[in-house]
């Protein structure tokens, strides 16, 4: 197993394109809050919040880290699919090792790669987020983030291997990559805020377990900047900040605590992961 991950993460990684197309919705997000978003945001909805530059890129770099933690497991698990259709894992399961461990060889390496990548976007983020005028994160708030994208992840490949699991040609399995490279900015509330979506569609949001990754990384990359931004500020507008941006999420009088969401979490891992195992290993007969 140890050696199929670490022949996967030389695949993946030397193919400049794959890496890239990994990318692609972190870049677009990007993009779109430099040109567009952020302008919106800070021109007409925050004028009277003080720090509003720190607090918004913040509130990015939480929604960046829960997207690149899904799309770059999908990426790589792009060599599973190279490998169906060149007939490359006929070799493997005829080789005298379980079914199983090649599973958990792409298991494994997906799961490296979100991490590794995400760990770069989070010191990117950062980098910007100071140049940009926020502060330095504390080394506390910078060992929760980087373990809440390795959870993030873990939870991600297992719902994204679940989905790959099904595809045998480049055609399906690149469909699905735009598909869920499109629709992860609205599950996650970065083009638009949860609180600005319709009832209906804030519930989907609400279920979708990326949705609570991205609430948790908010939680603790913007923490300070809410401090400072509301800190001359009513309570109210702070937890109406919060429910309208996404950094909490309510179900009628009730806030979700941390505690739900990471449970949340466990309990997708745990499912798509013993899905995953059950269906590849069916498709290995």
């Amino acid at each position: 197993m140890n050696i199929l991950i670490k022949r996967n993460l030389k695949v993946f990684f030397r193919d400049r394109s794959a890496v890239l197309f990994s990318l692609l919705a972190i870049l677009i997000i990007i993009a779109l809050y430099a040109v567009f978003l952020g302008d919106v945001w800070l021109d007409n909805s925050m004028q009277d919040i003080k720090g509003t530059n720190y607090l918004m890129n913040t509130w990015l770099a939480a929604g960046l880290l829960a997207v690149a933690s899904i799309t770059t497991t999908m990426g790589a698990f792009g060599i599973m699919i190279d490998d169906k259709v060149r007939k490359i894992n006929k070799d493997f399961y005829s080789a005298p090792i379980k079914s199983s461990q090649i599973t958990m060889g792409y298991i494994g390496s997906a799961f490296l790669i979100g991490v590794i990548i995400s760990i770069i976007t989070v010191f990117v983020s950062e980098i910007y987020i100071v140049f940009r005028g926020g502060g330095w994160m504390t080394p506390i708030v910078l060992l929760k983030v980087i373990l809440l994208v390795i959870f993030t992840t873990a939870t991600n490949t297992s719902m994204v291997c679940f989905i790959v699991s099904f595809f045998k040609s480049h055609s399906a399995f690149s469909t699905a990559s735009t598909i869920i490279g499109t629709l992860i900015g609205f599950l996650t509330g970065i083009y638009l805020p949860i609180g600005a979506l319709p009832k209906s569609v804030q519930i989907v949001i609400k279920l979708f377990p990326v949705s609570h990754a991205a609430s948790l990384l908010r939680q603790v990359l913007m923490e300070d900047a809410m401090k400072a931004s509301f800190s001359d500020i009513p309570a109210s507008y702070l937890n109406e900040f919060k429910e309208y941006m996404g950094v909490t999420f309510r179900f009628g009088d009730s806030v979700i605590s941390w505690w739900l969401s990471v449970f949340i979490l466990v309990c997708t891992a745990a499912l798509f992961y013993g899905l995953s195992l059950l269906n590849l290993s069916k498709r290995s007969q």
